[in-house]
């Protein structure tokens, strides 16, 4: 709790160093004429948002092909505590991982056991990072070839070696029984009653994680899931690309979205990395040959589209904690 008090004004110090880069960033471009390009993308903002809705289910179902199959929910209600952890996620600050605890609680309330839903999201968000980093080479790929320049070859090197190392090491540790270890360090520090129970409690969930990555159907599942939702999010950017009236190939809206995915992992303090995926979005935007107001208005096209889906998303997530508080009153 005092380690999350330290990091708690850093959040917002970021947050606002954030909100300042955007706008600076939109009275640069002129909001006038990045009011205008999404103006007059139209019907096409209702297209982006809908069209998102098909990477939820994606993730909804690479999650639930973890779980065996005498503890899944319906792929209905994964779909739609996906819709609320990705809510959470986009719109609170909470580092881009409270969602995901709110989905394995959910999970759990509504049948699945808790250490397996934890567990599932556990594995489920590693092979997220593992996939990500190959889109990502893949991407950067795509963007020397398609710009000429071999200059960004080794920064993006640099960025891949760096998020292979974090995910070696995070499934390392997840191997070696991460949860028992802090489960231990934590009840000596406590030194309370209920300390083996909290040990006993974490070597559970370590051999709940390595019984799913023994699962290799599940694991497979997981990772196609996971490779068609950044296809569907690439389809997405070229979606709104289209509606802004850009006429991109499908291999820009892939080296787009491969963009957001390393900022927002990078800038994962910034609350919904304000600012920084504006500037990404212009400073690779010029790269392609998007001019800098188009390339902030598609930035906030996808905004419009996490407003669109989120707000409602915090709406329903609140009114299910209230109903429970009610009930347990």
């Amino acid at each position: 709790m005092k380690r999350f008090r330290r990091i708690e004004p850093i959040v917002y110090v970021l947050g606002l160093a954030g909100g300042a880069l955007f706008i600076s960033l939109l009275i640069r471009e002129g909001a006038a004429q990045v009011g205008l390009a999404i103006a007059r993308a139209g019907w096409g903002l209702l297209a982006v948002t809908l069209f998102h809705l098909v990477q939820t289910l994606s993730d909804a179902a690479g999650w639930l092909v973890l779980i065996p199959k005498a503890n899944r929910i319906r792929l209905s209600s994964s779909f739609f505590l996906h819709w609320l952890g990705e809510s959470i996620n986009n719109l609170l600050p909470t580092g881009r991982v409270g969602g995901d605890i709110v989905v394995a609680r959910l999970a759990a309330m509504w049948g699945t056991p808790l250490r397996i839903a934890t567990a599932a999201m556990i594995v489920d968000i590693t092979i997220g990072i593992i996939t990500k980093v190959i889109f990502i080479v893949a991407s950067s790929i795509l963007l020397v070839a398609a710009t000429g320049r071999t200059d960004l070859a080794r920064p993006a090197f640099v960025a891949v070696l760096t998020g292979t190392l974090a995910v070696v090491g995070f499934y390392a540790v997840q191997r070696m029984g991460m949860f028992r270890w802090t489960a231990t360090l934590a009840s000596r520090l406590a030194k309370s009653p209920g300390a083996n129970s909290l040990v006993q409690g974490g070597e559970a969930l370590d051999q709940t994680i390595r019984v799913l990555y023994s699962r290799r159907r599940g694991m497979t599942g997981c990772a196609l899931f996971w490779t068609l939702s950044w296809i569907i999010a690439s389809g997405e950017v070229w979606i709104a690309l289209r509606a802004l009236g850009l006429p991109s190939g499908f291999t820009t809206a892939v080296i787009l979205e491969s963009a957001t995915l390393a900022i927002r992992g990078a800038a994962f303090l910034v609350p919904g990395a304000v600012g920084v995926q504006e500037g990404g979005y212009i400073l690779l935007g010029n790269l392609l040959g998007i001019p800098s107001e188009m390339a902030l208005a598609l930035s906030l096209v996808r905004r419009v589209r996490e407003l669109a889906l989120g707000i409602p998303g915090l709406i329903a997530w609140h009114l299910i904690e209230a109903n429970r508080l009610w009930h347990r009153a």
